[in-house]
Formats: structure tokens, C-alpha cells, sequence
């Protein structure tokens, strides 16, 4: 039998028999290897081990502890659930299934939900199917071939997809079976189920098809799936803190805020404690802004339609509300830099003048989808720390390493000390010549080098008008959130043609950054507060101090010592309630508030108060002054110099 030749990885090479499969090529290099592997990289395609092989390749054997091999184990766990739902459940429809970045999940047409009772028993179906050790199998076939097999199974929604396939110009489709069960899919997946060794479902929540609100309302299972117990259970205690941390939850337990649907959706109602976090957090961003340069300015809600056709707004199909005003279209605005834009072009600019940083906390609002709403991290109204700088290309990367800069030290002041940088490339849909979006990218690229930080590559997700740098701020549990985005424009200038007089007299044009630091204060709190897990520290805290009497008769030396801490610019409470002690302690624990001063006869006589700390626990009574002295070190506003 003819032989070819297989290159590894680390420039080795082994002689073995045409037809050999990917698999048998990781049993010859070991027998862990082939333990553990999950699917091959075949001159740079990712295969099934079963994939013979006829001609010399360079071949990678792919394993679970990959971010490829986690995503193929995990995407294989997902045609099991649905497996399992179909024989469970015979009239459902299976939709699409993917692996997602912490596990899986499946869509299913169906006519009732399913309930969370459904998943212990999907569960131990899977077991059954696991138990098999069924082959995974794939079979290429016409598209008629699809689609008659999906048709006999009144699957409309798999019909949809191969129409979509052959529209897309696929001209052979591919199915994926594991005993009885055939599925629409591409692959590669594990050579047998049995090689799922732990999962759990999670989860259901109803998801539209294809995210369309237009289209009907599936079911959606969540799972996940890892190589080991061990790291599943590591897994779900993680989920656990998570749904501790979850915003929403901590909003209503610490009375930060609220949403009414009967009011709008994706709208948010602060209550006291939560109007305090946020006048706190933009106080000092405003602060901030001050101390590096940049001009406060203030636009105003509605700008008429025609404006948002000049930025491009309106052609890009951007999430708008419109209104109409005495017979004349107006857009709510849903982006600061129009009307920073109008103010630069209110007068005639002088080199002499730039850079101009103008700064705004801007409330905007967008037409976000009812299925995408999600606490305050995904709202239809939110306030931006929304800044625009104008300036000349010889100082757009100063400008830019200045942001950065400026951006770090916000971030880490507010406890966020790890980032994910990305820098955002030209999108399908953009405006402007090539020749300015690669200006904006030399430009961005060099800040980033300048400050030393890593990022990767984003192709195609710039914005419409100009490339961007996005970082996302990761939190105690690792989750990335979105955060401070700044963002390279030359094309708004054009559409709305600013200029400045040069050295020479003559008009020329500024170039545009958009630059948010916190960004949405809305998402900025709910990444806080689950960062945070609502342990906001003593500067940040909404009530630093709540003052606990024993009696009635201990209210008014509780009132005395209150109207002394206020007088110190400190938040601080009585708790009034005729309750017992240790209620009034509990209740203050549970609103995490830093500080309780217990004051009974014995404090209110020798003018101590009885300290317990929400970090250190019972600290025992001490004078008054002493605690004032320690408190007012502890609540300082950092700086970020």
C-alpha cells in the first residue's frame, strides 16, 4: 500500500498508509494523545478524526484542555440534549445549537416550555445516550437529499437553513448522526458520545428564531460541558457567585433601583441609594474630565432629523426614536456628537485653539429590542461620559495616548485592573476612503504601542465612521465587560466640513475622537456593583454610616453624632425602627453599609460609640473623635495622580 507523509506540528514527520485517519495518526504518536484528542487541523481545516487522510498533509492533533477542542466537545454535547429533547419530547423541532463561550445551547420549536423539572429528566436521558458510546458520524448529501429528510420530519426550520445554505451557493450539505438522530451541521465533533464525561443543563429562556421579534418564540436550553468533574463543578460554583453578584438582584436587595414595564421598558427609576452611587461615580468623572483639559457642554435631546442625515445616522439604519414637532421631523438622540459638533462650528477655529476637548454626560436613547434587555447593562436610556477632542493630525496620537492613559487610571480607581484591548477595523458598511480609515488605524496602533498594551485585532468591527480602540475591563470572577471605547474620525468632519486657520492662513480640517471613558454610566454601575459583589468601598458607599440606638431614650445622642459626621460631608442614617439590636445589625449587614455605630446609656454617657465594621466585624466601643479621625482618612475621594 502506497505511503504519504504527515508533518506534526513541531516539524517531525512519520510515514504512514494512504487512507489513514487523523485518529490513528494520535494513537502511532501516543496512546494519551489519542485519549485525549477531540479532532485534527488538516492543512489548516479543522476535521473529524475519523477524516481518512490520502495525501501528504501537515497535521495538528486537536485536545480537549484547546479553546477549539472545548468548543467541539461542547458543541457535541449540544446535538445529545437535543437528542434526548426529541425522544422525550417527540413533537419538538430542533433549531440551531451552538457552543457558546461558557458551554452550549439548543433552540426548539415547541408548544409548551419547557420547565425547569424537564431538565433533570433531558438529563438523564443524555446519560442514556452518553452511556451508548454511539459513533458520530458525518454523510455529505444534495441539498434535495436535506431537505426531503428534514421535510419527512415536518422540520420547517432546518429547511429554512439548507434554503439559506444553497442561496449562500453550498452546493453539498452535511449531517451529523448519532444513533438515530441526524442533524444539520457542519462539524467536526467528538468520534463517539461517549466522550462526554461531565455536563449539566442550566437553564431555559425563550429566544426568537434567529433573533427576530418578527419571528415565532423558541425554547431555549442552556448548558455546559467540560472534560472533567472537577472543572464542572469549579464551573457552576462560579455561576453561583455570579447570580450572587447579579446587579439585578443586589439593585433590589440594596434599593439602588428599580424598572416599572408598565412605564417602558429598558428604562431605570433610581431610588435614593442608587441616585447617591451614580451622583458619586459622575461627580468624580466629571472631576476627572476638569483636571485634564476638557470644556463641560451640554446638548440638548431632540436634534432635527436632518442633522442625524448629515452625520450618517440616519442612512446606517442606526436604533433611532423619531418624533415630529410642529410638522418637522426630529430624532432623539441616541449620540452626543452632533451637537458637540455644531458647537465647534459655532465660531471660526484657530490651530492656536486645538486641541478642543468637549466633555458631556449625555443622556441618550436608542430602540433596543425587548429581547435584549438586561438590567442596567442593556437599556433604552442611559447617560454616556461622553467626550469629543478636535485636533490636528500631527497631535491625534498624543490625543489618543492621552485618553488611554486617562482611561486606565479611571479604571483602576474604580477596582477594574485587568483589560482585553481591541483595535477595530473597517466594517462592511462605512463611510469615508480607505486612505483616512488606515490614517485612523496607524494612528490608533501607535497610542497603544506607545502605552505599552496589548491588544488584538478586530477585523471588520469598526464603527461606521472611523476605526476604534475597545477595552473591555475584566471583573473578580474574570467575566469581560464592555468599557472605554475611543474611537478615530475623519469623515464627520467632512460631512458637517469643520475647519480651522492654520499657520498658513488657510482652512483646514480637524480630525475627530470619540471618546468614552467609563462609557454608559448605566452599564459602567451594573459591571461595579457585580465587580463590587454591592461592597462599595467607603468612598462609593451610598450610606457610609448607619447609627444603631439601643432605646428610644439613645435617639437623639444618635441624632447628635449623625449632625457631627454630616458636617464631615459624611452619608449617614439613624435607624429609628423600635426593632431589637441584633435585627437592626442584620438589616444593616444585608444593605453592606461599612460602618454601624451602636449607641446604648454606657456610649451616650462617656461619648464613645460601640464601632462594627462591615470588613472586620465587632471593633468594640471607642470615643467618637477617634472614630471620626479614622473615618475621615478612610473616606477620602482617591485621586487617580
Amino acid at each position: 500500500m502506497a505511503e504519504i507523509t504527515i508533518t506534526l506540528p513541531d516539524g517531525s514527520t512519520m510515514q504512514v498508509p494512504t487512507g489513514t485517519t487523523a485518529g490513528q495518526v494520535a494513537e502511532k504518536i501516543g496512546p494519551r494523545l489519542a485519549r485525549d484528542a477531540v479532532a485534527a487541523r488538516i492543512n489548516g481545516q479543522i476535521v473529524d478524526l475519523s477524516t481518512p487522510i490520502g495525501e501528504d498533509v501537515e497535521l495538528a492533533i486537536i485536545t480537549m484542555d484547546s479553546a477549539e477542542g472545548l468548543e467541539i466537545y461542547r458543541h457535541s454535547a449540544a446535538h445529545i440534549m437535543a437528542d434526548a429533547v426529541v425522544r422525550l419530547f417527540p413533537e419538538a423541532k430542533p433549531t440551531i445549537g451552538p457552543a457558546i463561550e461558557d458551554g452550549f445551547y439548543y433552540d426548539f420549536a415547541v408548544d409548551e416550555p419547557f420547565t425547569e423539572e424537564d431538565l433533570g429528566r433531558i438529563e438523564s436521558e443524555m446519560d442514556n445516550i452518553i452511556a451508548a458510546d454511539f459513533p458520530f458520524t458525518r454523510q455529505e448529501v444534495s441539498p434535495a437529499e436535506a431537505r426531503a429528510h428534514f421535510e419527512q420530519m415536518d422540520n420547517a426550520y432546518k429547511v429554512e437553513l439548507i434554503d439559506q445554505l444553497v442561496e449562500d451557493g453550498e452546493q453539498t450539505i452535511t449531517l451529523y448522526q448519532h444513533g438515530d438522530f441526524v442533524d444539520l451541521c457542519r462539524g467536526p465533533h467528538l468520534p463517539a458520545t461517549g466522550k462526554i464525561t461531565a455536563f449539566k443543563l442550566l437553564s431555559v429562556a425563550g429566544a426568537y428564531w434567529r433573533g427576530d421579534e418578527s419571528n415565532p418564540m423558541l425554547q431555549r436550553i442552556y448548558g455546559t460541558a467540560y472534560p472533567d468533574q472537577k472543572m464542572l463543578e469549579e464551573h457552576l460554583k462560579r455561576i453561583d457567585e455570579a447570580k450572587a453578584r447579579d446587579h439585578r438582584k443586589l439593585g433590589r436587595e440594596l434599593k439602588l433601583f428599580s424598572f416599572f414595564e408598565e412605564a417602558g421598558a429598558g428604562l431605570v427609576y433610581y431610588h435614593p441609594n442608587g441616585a447617591m452611587l451614580r451622583q458619586l461615580v459622575t461627580d468624580f468623572t466629571v472631576k476627572e474630565h476638569l483636571k485634564r483639559g476638557y470644556q463641560l457642554v451640554r446638548t440638548p435631546h431632540l436634534i432635527k432629523s436632518t442633522i442625524w442625515e448629515t452625520s450618517g445616522h440616519a442612512q446606517q439604519d442606526y436604533p433611532m426614536y423619531y418624533t415630529d414637532v410642529e410638522g418637522q421631523s426630529y430624532g432623539i438622540k441616541p449620540m452626543n456628537c452632533p451637537g458637540h459638533i455644531l458647537i465647534y462650528n459655532s465660531e471660526t477655529r484657530s490651530y492656536r485653539d486645538l486641541p478642543i476637548r468637549y466633555f458631556e454626560l449625555g443622556t441618550v436613547y436608542r430602540h433596543e429590542r425587548s429581547g435584549v434587555l438586561h438590567g442596567l447593562l442593556r437599556v433604552r436610556g442611559f447617560t454616556q461620559d461622553d467626550a469629543h477632542i478636535f485636533c490636528t493630525n500631527e497631535q491625534l496620537t498624543d490625543e489618543i495616548v492621552g485618553v488611554l492613559d486617562f482611561a486606565r487610571d479611571m479604571l483602576t480607581t474604580f477596582g477594574f485592573n485587568e483589560y482585553k484591548v481591541l483595535l477595530a477595523t473597517k466594517p462592511e458598511k462605512a463611510m469615508g476612503s480607505g486612505e483616512m480609515w488606515e490614517q485612523g488605524i496607524e494612528a490608533l496602533g501607535a497610542a497603544l504601542d506607545q502605552c505599552n498594551m496589548d491588544y488584538q485585532l478586530a477585523p471588520k468591527e469598526g464603527a461606521f465612521y472611523g476605526p476604534k480602540i475597545d477595552i473591555a475591563l475584566k471583573d473578580a470572577l474574570g467575566r469581560l465587560w464592555d468599557g472605554p471605547t475611543i474611537q478615530c474620525d475623519f469623515n464627520m468632519p467632512e460631512r458637517f466640513d469643520i475647519t480651522y486657520v492654520g499657520p498658513d492662513g488657510q482652512e483646514h480640517r480637524p480630525v475627530m475622537v470619540h471618546r468614552v471613558v467609563l462609557a454608559g454610566i448605566e452599564r459602567f454601575l451594573g459591571a461595579l456593583i457585580e465587580n463590587c459583589a454591592g461592597n462599595f468601598p467607603l468612598w462609593l458607599a451610598p450610606v457610609q454610616i448607619r447609627i444603631l440606638p439601643i432605646t428610644d431614650r439613645n435617639v437623639p445622642y444618635a441624632d447628635e453624632i449623625a449632625e457631627q459626621l454630616r458636617e464631615e460631608d459624611l452619608r449617614v442614617e439613624v435607624d429609628r425602627e423600635s426593632a431589637t439590636l441584633q435585627a437592626k445589625i442584620r438589616d444593616a449587614e444585608l444593605m453592606k453599609i461599612p460602618y454601624m455605630l451602636v449607641v446604648g446609656d454606657r456610649e451616650e454617657q462617656s461619648g464613645q460609640v460601640a464601632v462594627r465594621s462591615r470588613e472586620e466585624g465587632d471593633l468594640g466601643p471607642q470615643p467618637f473623635e477617634q472614630f471620626l479621625e479614622h473615618i475621615r482618612a478612610e473616606a477620602e475621594i482617591p485621586s487617580t495622580e
